[in-house]
């Protein structure tokens, strides 16, 4: 796989509800788009035909279809239900996309126009689709303001949803509101979602001290289970976590102490930003933790895959999680940082992408955002190849969804209540928990 690949997500914009990616490939000189499309396609099509299970493991999927890729039958890997087959101009145009296009309609497939204007061509699909994506630019002449409100009035009086794509600064986001869309995709999204809390409170939680706790060099047990029993929350999160299908306990457990020494500290540091679940349970919050932890594998597999020494891979792991701690609490991330006993390279390359570690925390951004011209330059800076970079992320993408299925799923054991069904009715009741 010579090309990169990042998913982006979609998300409401009335509300925290994520109700899908985007699955974005890189449009280089060998672009999908330009003389190898042929070529491209096949290298595509071969690696979705082996990462599907990988990147289709949650929600639904946005892909881009190109006419070879919609000729090949591409579609037909995927569940009809994980995948809306986006569209553009190359498409459209092509005198044997119609038939083809309307023949997977009939089949149940979904599909999305990218980049719809008010031609012939692009009425003539409108009864094919669902979505209408609108490119949002970093300014808009009135004549352009004015376009995109009138093909949202009338997309969505014909019953599609609108999809404002490109909004990565807070100026885009404001705009794609005001045109009223119904939902949004681009970098700036986890600034958007609701899950920030008062600094002072998040200082003083039990919550944040137990991050602390974990962080330290030496961690010691028994301050962590002080501050875990002392917060029913916690304990209730903590014992959900080490009861769920990912550890398969043959036994379940009600002690904190055995649900610390059967984790260990390595494992607890990694996924103790799952016990914030208790904080904000909104889909908004469940997005950033999962973010964190895209954040904080990649992290790590680039540290022990690149010629980087400067850090562990287990402080790569841990700067990819706090790096999220700007979308969870109203203050700057400096202060934040300053409250965390981690060390100085980290710390630096957090605020400031100095450094080696700087380096990897800067090439996962960019990753991330779809830079791939930056992506390339650092990539060949720190000594790994770009489809070596590519896997790694579709790689830690199938691990996080993996953890997270199962660490959200109950362990259901022979004779047991379900535990998780107690939650949803009744609430947080630590003495359901315990008996």
């Amino acid at each position: 796989m010579n090309q990169c690949v990042v998913r982006r997500a979609v998300k409401a914009a009335s509300e925290d509800k994520i109700i899908g990616y985007e699955l974005l490939f890189e449009e280089s000189a060998a672009s999908l788009y330009g003389e190898s499309e042929n070529a491209a396609a096949d290298t595509i099509a071969g690696f979705l035909m082996n990462n599907s299970n990988k990147i289709f493991r949650e929600k639904q999927i946005f892909l881009t279809f190109t006419p070879a890729l919609l000729l090949r039958n591409t579609p037909k890997i995927f569940q009809k239900d994980k995948i809306i087959i986006q569209v553009g101009d190359n498409l459209i145009i092509h005198p044997l996309a119609m038939p083809i296009i309307e023949k997977f309609y009939k089949q149940g497939y979904r599909f999305a126009i990218n980049d719809f204007q008010f031609s012939p061509k692009y009425f003539s699909m409108l009864e094919y689709v669902d979505y209408i994506r609108l490119r949002m630019k970093k300014e808009l002449s009135g004549k352009e303001q004015n376009s995109m409100e009138n093909i949202v009035r009338m997309a969505q009086g014909l019953g599609k949803k609108c999809i404002a794509t490109d909004i990565d600064t807070k100026e885009a986001y404001e705009a794609a509101i005001h045109l009223h869309v119904d939902y949004i995709e681009g970098n700036y999204i986890a600034e958007t979602l609701k899950v920030k809390e008062d600094k002072v409170e998040y200082l003083q939680g039990n919550f944040f001290q137990l991050v602390v706790a974990v962080s330290k060099d030496e961690p010691d047990m028994a301050e962590i289970e002080e501050i875990i029993s002392r917060d029913a929350g916690l304990t209730y999160t903590l014992l959900k976590l080490i009861n769920s299908a990912y550890f398969a306990l043959r036994r379940r457990t009600a002690s904190i102490r055995q649900a610390i020494m059967t984790m260990g500290i390595n494992q607890l540091r990694q996924w103790v930003y799952m016990l914030s679940l208790k904080k904000d349970e909104s889909e908004g919050a469940d997005e950033i933790l999962r973010l964190s932890f895209l954040r904080a594998k990649f992290a790590e597999a680039l540290v022990q895959n690149t010629n980087i020494q400067c850090i562990t891979p287990s402080e790569g792991y841990m700067m990819g999680l706090f790096s999220t701690l700007e979308y969870m609490v109203n203050a700057p991330l400096s202060e934040v940082l300053a409250e965390i006993p981690i060390g100085d390279k980290v710390r630096k390359a957090l605020l400031e992408e100095e450094g080696e570690a700087g380096t990897i925390y800067k090439l996962v951004s960019c990753y991330e955002k779809a830079d791939w011209k930056q992506c390339q330059e650092i990539s060949e800076e720190i000594g790994i190849s770009v489809s070596k970079l590519s896997q790694l992320y579709i790689n830690c993408v199938e691990e996080v969804s993996y953890i997270w299925e199962g660490l959200t799923t109950e362990c259901k054991r022979p004779g047991e209540e379900s535990l998780f069904a107690i939650e949803k009715e009744e609430g947080e009741h630590l003495e359901d928990v315990l008996q």
